[in-house]
């Protein structure tokens, strides 16, 4: 067994949510004007694997253009390692989650409390500070609860999900890799690994008289 083969095998499965999970989740968020901020924060992360700080760290020139447009590619300023000199990281956005941010930026610019600043922080806590990572994680808790979740969940299970959902998508490790923004590929074979909800599909399927 290769080196490699051996750490995935004596790791546990990363925690995810299921689809119905996320679908929830974005749902209950996208529902109420209210709730918009964490709809774009909770569709960029499934959609990009970013952690939470790296969220939080964003402003808005990382993500728009001079027009006001999503960018395709954001270069980020802050990213796990960073601190070290390790080389600079970007993440790719599809084409929905442009599409809501720009609708959040058009929120932004009706807001008189708002500053739109290139340098100003593109999620912003309701004193109008920076959203924290303490305060991200009380909004999930918040947000969970209202989608009916049963379980508790953490905010990095969002990376974990969108991690796993693309390499189940593609079964390919190397672009997971590049994806979830690994330097070891050891570390990204924890995607290998069935998923919660494949176990849960599993089980499910079990005959029980």
């Amino acid at each position: 067994m290769s080196a490699m083969a051996s750490y995935a095998a004596s790791t546990r499965a990363p925690r995810t949510l299921t689809t119905r999970e996320q679908k929830a989740l974005l749902r209950v968020t996208g529902e109420h004007r209210a709730g918009y901020r964490d709809h774009v924060l909770y569709a960029l992360a499934l959609a990009t694997a970013l952690r939470e700080h790296e969220l939080v760290a964003l402003d808005l020139r990382d993500v728009f253009d001079d027009a006001g447009r999503a960018r395709r590619r954001v270069v980020l300023r802050v990213y796990k390692g960073c601190e070290s000199g390790r080389d600079g990281q970007e993440v790719l956005l599809p084409p929905a989650v442009r599409s809501k941010l720009e609708r959040l930026r058009q929120l932004l610019t009706r807001d008189p409390r708002r500053s739109t600043a290139p340098d100003a922080p593109l999620f912003v806590s309701q004193r109008g500070s920076r959203l924290s990572t303490r305060q991200l994680r009380h909004g999930l808790a918040v947000w969970a609860e209202r989608a009916g979740f049963d379980r508790h969940v953490s905010f990095h299970m969002l990376r974990h999900s969108a991690c796993q959902s693309l390499y189940a998508a593609t079964k390919d490790l190397r672009l997971t890799q590049r994806f979830a923004r690994h330097q070891s590929l050891a570390t990204t074979m924890l995607y290998t690994h069935p998923s919660d909800e494949e176990l849960e599909r599993a089980v499910g399927r079990l005959l029980v008289e």
